[in-house]
This record gives structure tokens, C-alpha cells and sequence, in this order.
């Protein structure tokens, strides 16, 4: 048989997956609010301590009952545990390049940046609030942006009562910056 139908797969194409910090530009560090991190570190926990013993053992109980060609729970098994290791090696990753910034710690000040909670007026003159988070915490529906997301990016470093250009799909928008304050972030 021809090696171009053969599937070979190595611990190296698995590994590719996790090198890059998927999201982050090159060079910069991975920030996160506390409440992000210890939601990935329980996420970490719990696969650990709690999933993968679970799922060894199903594979193990699978694997004693005989043929593994045409067991479901064995091929199930394997390819769980292939995407829980996966997992457990992005999040190790993330959370040894984390850098913890509390936003509830912060000095007051007027300035946006990183945790900062942000209430700023669109072209329409809706008012809206949003939080700048990290990458890994982004939260749409609760008013949750990362920090490298156009919008924060536009944000960073304006001041309450600053005129902000944003450029959009539709266009370049202006938006005023009504309140910048900083809190601790669930």
C-alpha cells in the first residue's frame, strides 16, 4: 500500500497544535484577570484529578474485554483521551505564560487599560459598557473584550471624555469614552 493512504501520525503533528499561543500577537505576554485564570486552573484541575482517571479507566475495562478493532468504548477511549491530553497541554501552556493583572487593584485613574471597565457613547448615541479582559475570557454577552480585539485596541490608553476613532466593517466609527473605572471582574 502506497504511504500517501497510510495515516501516520507522531507525538510531533500532535504537539503542533499547542506550540503557538493561539491568539496572542508575537512577543507579548498573556494577561488575564484573576478570575480568568483560576477558571482555567480549575478547568486544568478537574481534567486532571477528575475526566482522564474516568476515561482511563473506561479504556482499561475496554481494552480487557478483548478485540479493540470493533470496540467502541476502547476506540472512544483512546480518542478522548487524546483530545483531554491535548487540552491539558494547551492550558499548562496558558497558565505558565499567564501574567495576573487584578484590575480591583489598580490605581484610580481615568486611563483605559487592561481590566478596565469602560461606558462610552457610539455614533448613535447608545450608550454601552464593556470589560477588557484577556484572550481566554472573552465574554460577548456579558460586555467582555480582550485586549487585542480592534475595539480595546482602540480604547487603550484614551482617557474619560476622549473621542475615539474605531474602525468598523461599515466604516470608521467615533465613539466618547464616558467612564473608565476599575473593578474586580467574576
Amino acid at each position: 500500500m502506497s504511504k500517501a493512504f497510510v495515516k501516520e501520525s507522531s507525538e510531533s503533528e500532535d504537539d503542533d497544535d499547542d506550540l503557538e499561543v493561539v491568539g496572542l500577537p508575537t512577543g507579548s505576554r498573556n494577561y488575564m484577570t484573576p478570575a480568568g485564570y483560576a477558571r482555567l486552573r480549575s478547568e486544568l484541575v478537574n481534567l486532571l484529578n477528575v475526566e482522564r482517571p474516568s476515561v482511563v479507566q473506561t479504556v482499561s475495562w475496554a481494552a480487557s474485554n478483548g478485540d479493540r478493532s470493533e470496540n467502541g468504548d476502547y476506540i472512544y477511549g483512546k480518542k478522548r483521551l487524546r483530545e483531554i491530553d491535548r487540552r491539558l497541554r494547551f492550558l499548562t501552556r496558558r497558565l505558565d505564560n499567564a501574567e495576573v493583572v487584578d484590575p480591583a487593584s489598580r490605581a484610580a485613574t481615568d486611563q483605559v487599560f487592561f481590566g478596565a471597565t469602560v461606558r462610552y457613547a457610539n455614533g448613535a448615541g447608545d450608550e454601552l459598557q464593556l470589560a477588557i479582559v484577556g484572550i481566554d475570557e472573552v465574554d460577548l454577552p456579558r460586555g467582555r473584550v480582550s485586549w487585542i480585539s480592534p475595539i480595546a485596541r482602540a480604547l487603550i490608553k484614551a482617557r474619560e471624555g476622549d473621542m475615539v476613532q474605531l474602525r468598523t466593517p461599515a466604516g470608521v466609527e467615533t465613539i466618547e469614552i464616558i467612564e473608565v473605572t476599575y473593578q474586580a471582574l467574576d
